[in-house]
């Protein structure tokens, strides 16, 4: 058996719980949902998603030197966490949430699928002679995300010109801290936005509707709905290399920071020079943004593509699209102060996601102060 009973906290999604009076010394609680109390929730398998197992006794130093996160959260108490790894010029080449099994010292990484092997041989690279198993678990787990649709985000924050420049922001956690299993299924909270629901781990001989029993007996199938990647783009967070080419984003504009994918006060990690120095510079005025586009366009764009204003200036670039929603890397100001916008003569909106630091002095991080 892969998993071993585990307990996590869900806060959100997850409403009332039961006790489990059968799962030997460790009492867990059976997550029931009650639809009464709010819209339906989708569960969706995430088939481009796949694990890496990493376990040894010095996983947590190995993993801190190649990764913009910092694993000291797991000794704090987290359950998982969300995190870039970089190359030596500073540029994204994964994204990954790691997951802290009950099992000491084990961990297990979620990655694009696409990209399992080639981050399985980064790690080996890098593990020298430290007595650290890495292991692809291909098709032996499924990775689900179990969401609120309709949640987060309504017209009226379409076109929301509220200025924001692009400060960094210190990471953080959602707090989530060690949570619950039964049957071979993890589930744990998003440790990017709460928003983004919860992930679930389960073997692959799980089906569906054994998952919906602990969940949502009233969750419904993505595939009559929003997707989980239409559902991502109108949040506006990207997932994956198809988001994420390996080797071309940088961590910030990318939004790590706002997700709570980078600790600036960690020790030194592969790629953290370009980070750290632009953190000290202050601002990134060009972030990953949502776009909405008014119906389903009916041509396709390529990746960088032009995004321009009213005046034909070059405000952004195009990254992705899912139905009507898409993601594009936009200079903030420019293109929320626009008239209109464009790209391949096709009309489109920006909007400054929500779930962004609100420019409170207590929060922000000024790199502009004088010595």
């Amino acid at each position: 058996m892969i998993f071993n009973t585990m307990i996590v906290h869900l806060k959100k999604f997850i409403p009332s719980f039961c006790k489990l009076d059968n799962l030997g010394k460790i009492q867990t609680k059976l997550v029931r949902y009650n639809s009464s109390q709010s819209s339906p929730r989708i569960l969706e398998q995430l088939k481009n998603k796949s694990l890496l197992r990493v376990r040894g006794n010095e996983v947590l130093i190995f993993l801190q030197g190649l990764i913009t996160n910092d694993m000291k959260h797991f000794e704090e108490g987290a359950a998982n966490l969300y995190a870039l790894f970089l190359n030596t010029k500073g540029r994204v080449m994964y994204d990954v949430i790691i997951y802290r099994s009950q099992e000491d010292n084990v961990y297990y990484i979620e990655c694009d699928s696409q990209a399992a092997e080639s981050l399985q041989k980064h790690l080996k690279m890098y593990r020298v002679r430290r007595k650290i198993d890495i292991d692809y678990l291909e098709d032996s787990v499924n990775v689900w995300a179990f969401f609120d649709p309709i949640q987060h985000m309504n017209n009226k924050h379409i076109n929301n010109r509220q200025k924001l420049e692009g400060l960094i922001f210190p990471c953080g956690t959602l707090n989530n801290k060690v949570s619950k299993i039964v049957d071979n299924i993890m589930i744990y909270e998003d440790p990017r936005l709460s928003d983004l629901g919860i992930r679930i781990l389960a073997a692959s001989e799980i089906e569906r509707h054994k998952i919906i029993k602990h969940l949502n007996s009233n969750a419904l199938d993505s595939a009559n709905h929003l997707s989980y990647k239409a559902f991502r783009y109108k949040l506006g967070v990207p997932e994956g290399i198809e988001d994420l080419p390996p080797g071309k984003p940088l961590p910030l504009e990318v939004n790590c920071d706002y997700l709570h994918g980078v600790s600036f006060h960690k020790g030194c990690y592969i790629g953290q020079e370009l980070t750290a120095r632009t953190y000290h510079t202050g601002v990134v005025r060009k972030r990953l943004m949502p776009l909405l586009f008014n119906e389903v366009p009916n041509k396709s764009f390529s990746y960088d593509e032009k995004i321009i204003n009213e005046t034909g200036n070059v405000v952004g670039k195009f990254r992705g699209i899912e139905n009507q929603y898409g993601l594009g890397l936009m200079r903030i100001n420019d293109s929320l102060n626009a008239q209109s916008l464009t790209i391949s003569n096709i009309k489109l909106k920006v909007s400054k996601p929500i779930w962004w630091p609100q420019e409170l002095q207590k929060q922000i991080v000024s790199v502009n102060k004088t010595e």
